[in-house]
Formats: C-alpha cells, sequence, structure tokens
C-alpha cells in the first residue's frame, strides 16, 4: 500500500492537513471522511483508485493533524467551506467527491454550491445527518439552550488515554466488530498521538456538538437540487442508516441509490470488495 504524501492548506485561519496518494497529473479525486475518523482511514480506497486518479484525502478541522476550531465552531457549512478552500488550493477543478457519514453531507453541501466543480460524487452513509423525514422542527429557543448546555458540558470533557496501542485498537473494534485485527490497528495508530497522559484520539471532543440553527429539508432540497453531476448513494443494510433506505431521491438530477449486504455503517471497510466494485462501475460509467 502505498505511503501518501502530507500537505497543508490554510482554511479561516486554521492550518488543515490533507494526503496525497498517487500521480498528480491525472484526475483528482477527494475522500472526506466522517465525523471523529481521519484521512488515513481511506487508505485502502485510495490505493484501490491511484491507478486512475491522483487522490487527496484531508483531515477535517478539528481531526486528524489538522488544526482544532478556536471555540469549538465544526458545523457543516464549516466543513463545507473548507474543502472548497482545499480545491482552490489543489487547483485542478472539476472533482470526483466520494464522502463518507458526515463527509457525505459535506461532498452534497459542496456540490450544491458550487456544482460546476463536481464532476460525479458519491456519498456513503452520509446525507449531512437531516434524516429524510418531515418531522416538525423544535422551537428555536428549545434548540439554542441545548446548544448552550451542550457545548458548556463539552467544556469539562476530559479525553480518555490508553497505556498502550493495544488497549486503544480494542476500543476501536468495540465501536466496529467487522474490522479485521490489521485494519482496526492501522486506523488506530494513525488516529491516535502520544501524549504525556498516554495514547489519546486525535479528534477535539467538540467535534461532538451540534448547532442551533436547523439546516430544514427545504434548504437541503434547494442545494441538492443545483447539483447537475451523477451521484450514487450507498447504505449499508445493517447499519443505523438504514431507517434512510425509502429516500425521495426528486431534489437529485441523476442519482442511483445501492444497499450493501452485509455492511454497517462503515461500509467501506465492512464490505470493501462490493464497495469497491461499485464505485469502480458508477465512476467508469
Amino acid at each position: 500500500m502505498q505511503t501518501p504524501v502530507p500537505l497543508t492548506y490554510a482554511s479561516q485561519r486554521l492550518t488543515l492537513r490533507y494526503f496525497q496518494y498517487g500521480d498528480p497529473s491525472l484526475p483528482p479525486l477527494i475522500l472526506i471522511h466522517g465525523t471523529r475518523d481521519h484521512a488515513r482511514s481511506w487508505d485502502q480506497t485510495a490505493d484501490a483508485l491511484i491507478d486512475r486518479y491522483c487522490v487527496y484525502a484531508p483531515d477535517l478541522r478539528g481531526h486528524g493533524d489538522s488544526e482544532w476550531a478556536v471555540g469549538g465552531d465544526y458545523s457543516i457549512i464549516d466543513y463545507a467551506l473548507d474543502i472548497h478552500a482545499l480545491g482552490e488550493h489543489i487547483g485542478r477543478e472539476p472533482y470526483v467527491v466520494v464522502g463518507h457519514s458526515l463527509g457525505g453531507g459535506v461532498a452534497l453541501q459542496y456540490a450544491g454550491a458550487f456544482p460546476e466543480k463536481v464532476s460525479r460524487l458519491i456519498t456513503i452513509e452520509g446525507l449531512g445527518g437531516l434524516g429524510w423525514s418531515d418531522r416538525a422542527p423544535k422551537p428555536a429557543h428549545t434548540r439554542m439552550r441545548r446548544w448552550v448546555e451542550s457545548m458548556r458540558a463539552l467544556e469539562t470533557r476530559e479525553p480518555h488515554f490508553y497505556s498502550t496501542i493495544e488497549d486503544a485498537t480494542e476500543r476501536m473494534i468495540a465501536a466496529n466488530r467487522r474490522l479485521s485485527p490489521e485494519l482496526a490497528r492501522h486506523l488506530t495508530v494513525e488516529g491516535t498521538r502520544q501524549t504525556e497522559h498516554g495514547l489519546a484520539w486525535k479528534f477535539d471532543n467538540f467535534t461532538r456538538a451540534g448547532s442551533p440553527y436547523e439546516f430544514n429539508m427545504e434548504d437541503a432540497r434547494d442545494l441538492w437540487n443545483q447539483i447537475r453531476c451523477p451521484i450514487l448513494i450507498l447504505w449499508g443494510d445493517e447499519s443505523w442508516g438504514r431507517r434512510n433506505y425509502d429516500l425521495d431521491t426528486s431534489p437529485f438530477h441523476d442519482v442511483e441509490v445501492v444497499k450493501i449486504a452485509g455492511a454497517g455503517h462503515w461500509v467501506q471497510h465492512d464490505q470493501f470488495g462490493v464497495f469497491i466494485s461499485h464505485v469502480n462501475r458508477f465512476l467508469n460509467a
């Protein structure tokens, strides 16, 4: 497996890390990870694509080796801004964009705001955390109070420390029993840093916070309706995301939805062979 080149770019006064895999003369493809994940979780996917693409995988703000946002600003629009900044930094639009979970929602935001910059889009278990229900939004005063309380609580939340990489790997496996021991260890090695108290996960605890401002379905539909490139939506049939199976895909112009058997939320890890076959088919169409 190829070791990627670590690079940096700037967005909103933050220095953010990204990794480049493969030959920069090939067409560009951006991989966007999910919440409390990191860019190197894409290593296997990138390795399968570098024969045709130059792959770029950023650590989102507050994740991996990117800087943490002062004040804990981690909304989906902040992440979309960072991806736009990355695209301008690379300067090779339009991009194929692949996003997992939160990263899938970010990809849709980016493509909706800048449809000319995305040639194909794959979202894995990710539509922005919005769901597709028409449930009534909570009153603004309720949302604001809950957000303030959650932010104050996060100020006192202490990171968990691990004595050894094996201990941290056990926690990774507990989060996803489908991971092979080798992959779980790789994700853990790349996703932790050594501190004076022991190993700690690289992500900022404030990435757990939400926002008091709901991104409503009317806004979502308007953004998604702007996307003109082909879209592939992948779901794991054993994931909590299966509640979104019966999608109203009417906002999209060219979309395919695929359920992958035997996969949970991390489809690309749980059923990699099936996952990459769908990716290749979609990209080669």
